[in-house]
């Protein structure tokens, strides 16, 4: 038999046109499924802000600018020295006069990329326009009668992609378009946030006793608190392997704030925050998880993470709902019809109605 925790009852709530909707939650405020906020997921699926979406979000954006500087370089050498070689590939016949003007603006580019220090966003912006030239020239080539057709498109669809990759590398140099704190260089960003059916005294007490951690986070192995605000963690990491770090508090408001960084010699950099927030009307508490890490192994282990299915968001999200049913029931609940042990990610193989029980 499933067993779960028990939804809060529903009232019925008043439109601005006087109907009245029903099955409305009474934690208002924009809480969905449990979670509140940008990330919250809405029947299995989760949305983000737009902070390093997709293909740039395991990307350090500065790394990327180097390669594109490099590339800049690269392919402004080839134009200015055979100018009929880049044509020919291109599939325009002359125009070498021009090409060797391409080339000295890409070597331009490439030299301002490595000059304007650490995020040179401007640098980017500037290539982002000198793609739109490009691809310019390229439509006016396929116009031509002389050109190769299939060569211009190719050399089109080429540039295009290029152009993508200097409009987000130029949009991250910028700033996170929000205003907020830029996370530390090559560091992962996740928040999450979750309501929990108790006081904030009551949450601030669990959490801040971090040997309860492992109890609801599935990765953990165990938390051994050191003394003077420092603790030492074990997390399971992907392959079987395990890994170890030192932590130490940076802040700690009671029933509002608890805030920490790892320490040097860590297995797993990390840092972050946990806020405890009154929910609306007095019915429970807003947990707001924000973490920075730099996964071992840097964007390539982030990425073979999560091919074993350890992605920090899905992971935070799982260990915030396992964390509101200990609050509120006092253990993790397993539905017993589909899901196993404590992992979420095997299925119980189809069997015959009472075999196994």
């Amino acid at each position: 038999m499933s067993t779960g925790t028990q939804r809060q009852g529903q009232e019925p709530e008043r439109r601005d046109d006087g109907s009245e909707q029903t099955g409305a939650s009474p934690l208002a405020g924009g809480i969905r499924d449990g979670l509140t906020g940008p990330e919250a997921p809405v029947n299995g699926r989760e949305f983000g802000n737009g902070r390093r979406q997709g293909a740039m979000r395991y990307v350090d954006e500065e790394q990327l600018a180097r390669g594109l500087g490099w590339f800049s370089l690269g392919l402004g050498l080839a134009e200015v020295l055979a100018p009929g070689a880049v044509a020919k590939v291109a599939g325009v016949r002359g125009g070498t006069g021009l090409i060797r003007l391409l080339g000295l603006r890409e070597i331009a580019h490439g030299l301002s990329i490595f000059t304007q220090g650490r995020r040179p966003a401007g640098a980017l912006w500037a290539r982002v326009a000198g793609d739109a030239i490009d691809l310019a020239c390229l439509g006016a080539a396929f116009a031509s009668p002389d050109a190769s057709k299939g060569r211009v498109a190719f050399a089109t669809a080429n540039v295009l992609a290029v152009t993508a990759l200097d409009v987000l590398c130029a949009q991250q140099l910028a700033g996170d378009g929000n205003g907020g704190a830029k996370p530390e260089r090559g560091a992962i960003p996740v928040n999450k946030s979750i309501v929990v059916n108790a006081s904030p005294e009551e949450v601030y007490t669990f959490w801040r006793d971090f040997e309860n951690l492992p109890r609801f986070m599935r990765h953990l192995e165990s938390v051994s608190v050191t003394g003077d605000g420092r603790s030492h963690w074990v997390a399971k990491a992907p392959a079987g392997r395990t890994v170890e770090w030192d932590a130490e508090i940076t802040e700690d408001r009671p029933n509002q704030l608890i805030a920490w960084r790892s320490l040097e010699g860590a297995d797993v950099q990390n840092s972050g925050s946990v806020r405890f927030e009154q929910a609306a009307g007095g019915r429970g508490t807003v947990v707001k998880v924000e973490i920075d890490y730099r996964p071992p192994g840097g964007a390539a282990g982030a990425l073979v993470a999560r091919l074993f299915g350890e992605e920090p968001d899905g992971q935070l999200q799982t260990d915030l709902r396992r964390f509101k049913q200990v609050l509120e029931v006092g253990e993790v609940v397993v539905s017993d019809g589909t899901l196993l042990g404590e992992g979420y990610n095997e299925q119980r193989p189809a069997q015959p109605l009472g075999v196994g029980l």
